[in-house]
Formats: structure tokens, C-alpha cells, sequence
């Protein structure tokens, strides 16, 4: 899959660069579904990035496992869903040395929330890199209940939490790994405008 444009827009929101190699080091590569491709394209580019690689690799119903096992990474893991993962990525993270790289690909929801856990586990951000494919649903937060709402398609959309409709903000919280919502018709209450596809 192509990699999307993303508009401009306000400084919080992150940039996603492709993927770059920084040669045979440790590096850890957490990507989902079309995420794949992107690690894939790192590989062909430099196929000595995998010789102290390990790969969480979350299919999401993808083709590209084939392809991903063949890699030959020094680990290669493969799980359902990113609640599958979570404790080996977190045991990666906590076992990482000095100058481990940490590769994200794939939706904003798993980049947002695999960044926030090695932000939190003390990898710096300088040491993250991470490229969009797929998906451009959100995973955004509720200013109010607190609540996260993921796979977010539509502006404005409903809280699965309080149930209140929320404007998508393109402010993006990296401790949270989530986009902020805010009350769509706080002052105007039952004044909401009509619901839009997201756009990148």
C-alpha cells in the first residue's frame, strides 16, 4: 500500500517519515497489517537491519506474513492483536541497550500507542521512527470522560464512553498515544454539523 499524505497542520500532530536504516544495530520493529510493507521496503534497502532485528509483526488479516517470516529476523513474532503483544513488547523495551532503534509501521492507533510505551519505558524519541500505512482512523481521547475511542472514521464522532459527540482535533497527545476530542455542541447543545469521513 501507498504511503498517505497527511495535510499540514498544527504541531502536535506527528509527521511520518519512511522508514531509514541506521545499520546493523539493535532495533526493535513493531508494525500492523499494511504496516508490513514498510518494513519490507527498510529491508530491501538494507537487508543487514535485520541481523539484530526483532520483529513483532501483527497480520491484522494482511498477505504480507509470507513475505515477513522469510526476513529472517534474529526474532520474529506474530500475534492477533496489539493486547497480544503488549507484554513482549514491553519486555523488549525494558530489555533494550543503549542505541536500540525502535521501527513503528503501520496505523496511527498502533504507532500512537506503541510510542507512548517506549516513551514511558525511557527509549528517547530521537531513537523512534515511525511511517504510516493503512488505515487513517484515529484513536482519539475525550477531553471529558477521558475515555479513548479507537478506529475513529468520522468527524464528529461519539464517545464510546460518555456518548457525548466530539469534534476530532488534530491535536495529538504523545504521552497517550491519542488524538483529543472535544464537545462538538457544548454551547449549542443538539446543534451538531453533519458527520464526514476524516480526511488525511
Amino acid at each position: 500500500m501507498t504511503r498517505v499524505t497527511f495535510s499540514p497542520s498544527i504541531l502536535s500532530r506527528p509527521v511520518y517519515a519512511p522508514l531509514e536504516s541506521h545499520g546493523a544495530g539493535p532495533t526493535i520493529m513493531l508494525c500492523d497489517a499494511e504496516g508490513a510493507a514498510a518494513i519490507l521496503d527498510l529491508a530491501e534497502r538494507d537487508p543487514a537491519v535485520m541481523d539484530y532485528a526483532h520483529v513483532i509483526y501483527i497480520p491484522s488479516g494482511s498477505d504480507y506474513t509470507v513475505r515477513m517470516r522469510a526476513l529472517e529476523a534474529r526474532q520474529y513474532h506474530e500475534a492477533p492483536s496489539y493486547d497480544a503483544i503488549t507484554a513482549r513488547y514491553r519486555k523488549a523495551l525494558a530489555d533494550a541497550t543503549m542505541g536500540t532503534r525502535l521501527y513503528l509501521a503501520g496505523t496511527e492507533g498502533l504507532i500512537g500507542k506503541a510510542a507512548a510505551e517506549a516513551l514511558a519505558a525511557g527509549l528517547p524519541a530521537q531513537a523512534i521512527q515511525a511511517e504510516h500505512r493503512g488505515s487513517i482512523a484515529r484513536r482519539m481521547q475525550c477531553v471529558h470522560c477521558k475515555g479513548v475511542t479507537e478506529d475513529v472514521t468520522t468527524d464528529p464522532f461519539t464517545c464510546s464512553h460518555c456518548g457525548l459527540t466530539l469534534f476530532v482535533r488534530d491535536h495529538f497527545s504523545r504521552r497517550l498515544g491519542a488524538f483529543q476530542g472535544v464537545c462538538v455542541d457544548a454551547e449549542t447543545p443538539g446543534e451538531v454539523p453533519e458527520r464526514q469521513e476524516i480526511l488525511p
